[in-house]
């Protein structure tokens, strides 16, 4: 429990999937029935693992998983990046013998949108109903500073939208300010890639900034699972996912959210 709030511990069907959800989420007040049925994913522009000679991107199936839940659930899903260019996988990141994310690669249509993607300023946030930020390391360099997309998202939150990050995806959270002055994430419950995490990895000394600490500086109220176990916060309209094991979960609640 947080500051007294309730936190209710569910599955989504799935075992090892670990979700807290706050007793005072909220609803989408101020969607309208005639908006477009429109989700927006944020993918990296960023393709160099800092010193280390390596290649990043953003994580597969961080993207895949996500697109395939919204797509059945009738939104039309759109690509964003920071510069509106090509989005990069993480090659370390394409396993092909997962089943969603090879129908991810082998769309010829969803590709041809992942290496030609929206820049922010060709995004009405109006027509959005939720931004949901893919992870990935090369999110670390290219997320958290720029203005384009922490304008877009603080437009969809506050206008009652929903929005979403999975993994190192809350790097793009950890500027955004809202109408009222205040960061998104301060007084929110959240989940993120995190410390131990990245020391499990080897790459605490390459990223530019712990995730999890920064989203703490914030004021947001960090939770987590073991290493590498499935874990999702729900907190208002903000869902948040621990890591790659948690996209899905992440989407799920998002489409709960979003349903009238």
């Amino acid at each position: 429990m947080f500051n007294g709030k309730i936190v209710i511990q569910t599955l989504l069907g799935l075992s090892a999937l670990g979700v807290l959800i706050q007793a005072n989420a909220k609803p989408v007040t101020s969607l309208t029935s005639n908006q477009p049925n429109k989700v927006l994913i944020v993918l990296t522009n960023h393709d160099r693992l800092g010193d280390t000679g390596k290649k990043t991107g953003f994580y597969l199936s961080e993207a895949a998983h996500p697109h395939a839940l919204f797509a059945q659930a009738g939104y039309e899903v759109d690509f964003v990046s920071p510069t509106g260019a090509n989005a990069p996988i993480d090659p370390s990141s394409l396993k092909l013998d997962d089943p969603i994310n090879r129908q991810f690669v082998e769309n010829p249509t969803v590709m041809a949108e992942v290496n030609d993607t929206l820049a922010p300023q060709e995004v009405n946030p109006a027509e959005y109903k939720a931004i949901l930020f893919a992870g990935g390391h090369g999110t670390m360099w290219d997320f958290p500073n720029d203005r384009g997309l922490a304008k877009l998202t603080a437009a969809i939150y506050d206008r009652g939208g929903i929005v979403g990050a999975v993994c190192h995806g809350p790097a793009g959270l950890v500027n955004v300010r809202l109408a009222n002055g205040s960061y998104l994430v301060a007084g929110k419950t959240v989940a993120a890639f995190t410390n131990e995490e990245e020391a499990a990895v080897g790459l605490t000394k390459t990223m530019p900034f712990l995730l999890e600490s920064k989203l703490i500086e914030r004021g947001a109220k960090h939770t987590e699972a073991p290493n590498f176990q499935a874990h999702v916060a729900v907190s208002d309209r903000l869902v948040t996912g621990q890591n790659p094991a948690s996209a899905t979960g992440v989407a799920q609640q998002m489409i709960e959210l979003l349903k009238p």
